[in-house]
């Protein structure tokens, strides 16, 4: 059966139908921000291409810094400058604050569950909370501090392994497989993969999937009446992947809830006891099911955006030789030549932090913050944004934007030594992780763990690119998910310090 013909056959139709009932309402045209004109049926879904943040930059160069565009059936609105962000995420942050749900979201009804997607009411503020408080709260995570340690001098001893061997590190899959134990210690005492082998390769792109799927255009969801047909397969697909996820996590909660059941001691009070704690004092507040999809979120989340920043890092320091020199220097002098860096130590190294910002400028990890809708119309910058909009924030294109940035698509993190501006949600010129009440709750952990893992490995070895490839030969493409991918791989070959 060919699903994509009746699709387009039923997009017709309804288009049609729709057409003639907004004739006879008669309805006026609300003063909309200024956008590229539609297209009959299809609006102006052909300017996405297959990097939407680039070509919506592109367009905001022609239409402004806040523009409305027709994706199908939907009004999307696209902010694209610092002040229209602040506008949106702090001055008018309550009106902008539900969430623009993709349908493949709704695969296992993870919206319905999820911290990132419910809408900003009584579960929302619970569960937000229970992230605070006992997750990424600063006691929490300095009473993590040493798991964090652990984990850093793993990632090094597997580079140590390579650099003896000749290898090549795929430098994503290393972070990734550090980002998915520190979390797994975190939450369930244990690693769910051998941090001295080439291992989770298979999370890693079952995560990889869900970014993916979760972010690529959807008709369904431009066009609701195909909700029924799936026909790109999209949520039939995340119903795979989610399936898969949630089988490991409740294996794991089944294994704690036993040890319990048999007064067995884990060896530490974790999240995930904290969280059954919690749950068997009020299972309102908490039950197994909002455990486990937060399970769900932190993982997917949190280990995919923390080892693509990283990626981007070293593939960044790899290809302007200036910038890994200064690094060094400042590691040597601060805290010793091949040293595993403390989180402690961070503080004192002003220019690797300048790194850190300098990649999450260009790289952001989410290109759109996730996307926000509007349940009333709402005027903001002189325009109205009308009822059930959908609202992106690309803050890949403000950390591009030629007016905030001076050579504003080179990599200089010279810029930010004399400069404030920090990635907290404060400074709408740079927010990779949001800002509001929706910013990024793992923030906290992503500005600790980062720095020390990029300095560490800066720190610990030369490198040089795998292939024989020169650094000006490096490729940059992107891959466009809801977190935006390196392309290619980065491979690079671990050599020792001459001491």
């Amino acid at each position: 059966m060919d699903y994509l013909s009746i699709a387009l056959g039923l997009l017709f139709a309804l288009t049609l139908i729709q057409g003639l009932l907004s004739l006879t309402k008669g309805s006026k045209s609300k003063n909309l921000p200024p956008g590229p004109t539609p297209l009959p049926i299809i609006g102006n879904l052909h300017k996405l291409g297959d990097q939407p943040h680039q070509s919506l930059a592109e367009l905001a160069k022609i239409h402004g810094p806040i523009m409305s565009l027709k994706l199908g059936r939907v009004t999307t609105v696209v902010i694209s400058s610092s002040a229209t962000a602040k506008e949106v995420l702090q001055k008018q942050d309550l009106a902008f604050s539900s969430r623009s749900v993709p349908d493949a979201l709704h695969a296992h009804n993870q919206f319905q569950f999820s911290v990132v997607w419910l809408p900003v009411a009584s579960r929302w503020r619970s569960l937000r909370k229970i992230l605070n408080s006992n997750i990424f709260s600063g006691s929490r995570l300095d009473a993590n501090q040493h798991l964090r340690t652990r984990k850093v001098e793993e990632l090094i001893g597997y580079c140590r392994k390579s650099c003896q061997a000749g290898d090549a590190v795929d430098m994503g899959r290393a972070a990734f497989r550090t980002s998915l134990n520190l979390l797994s210690n975190t939450i369930f005492s244990k690693d769910l993969t051998d941090p001295y082998q080439d291992s989770a390769k298979e999370f890693k792109e079952l995560v990889g999937n869900i970014m993916v799927e979760a972010g690529k255009p959807n008709l369904v969801d431009y066009f609701p009446v195909l909700k029924k047909f799936d026909p790109q397969g999209i949520r039939s697909r995340m119903t795979v992947h989610f399936g898969k996820v949630l089988e490991l996590f409740d294996g794991l909660v089944n294994e704690r809830l036993e040890l319990r059941r048999l007064r067995k001691p884990v060896g530490s009070n974790d999240v995930l006891d904290v969280l059954l704690n919690t749950s068997e004092e009020n299972a309102d507040e908490i039950d197994r099911t909002h455990i486990e999809r937060m399970c769900l979120d932190l993982f997917v989340a949190g280990t995919d955006t923390t080892s693509s920043t990283l990626e981007w890092a070293m593939a960044e320091v790899l290809r302007n030789p200036g910038t890994m020199a200064k690094a060094k220097e400042e590691l040597e002098q601060v805290i010793g030549k091949g040293k595993i860096l403390e989180e402690s130590d961070v503080s004192r190294l002003p220019y690797l932090r300048c790194v850190v910002k300098e990649t999450l400028r260009i790289h952001p990890p989410v290109p759109f913050l996730i996307p926000r809708k509007v349940d009333a119309d709402v005027e903001t910058s002189g325009y109205t944004v009308p009822k059930g909009a959908q609202v992106l924030v690309n803050c890949w294109a403000i950390g591009r934007d030629p007016t905030l940035w001076e050579d504003s698509l080179s990599f200089k993190p010279e810029r930010f030594l004399a400069s404030e501006l920090d990635v907290r949600g404060r400074d709408f010129e740079l927010i990779p992780f949001g800002a509001g009440r929706r910013i990024c709750p793992g923030l906290p952990l992503a500005i600790r763990m980062v720095p020390v893992m990029l300095g560490s490995l800066i720190n610990s070895f030369n490198w040089k690119l795998d292939g024989g490839i020169s650094p000006k030969e490096l490729g940059m493409e992107e891959k466009f998910g809801i977190t935006l991918q390196k392309a290619q791989p980065l491979r690079a070959i671990p050599l020792p310090l001459v001491v």
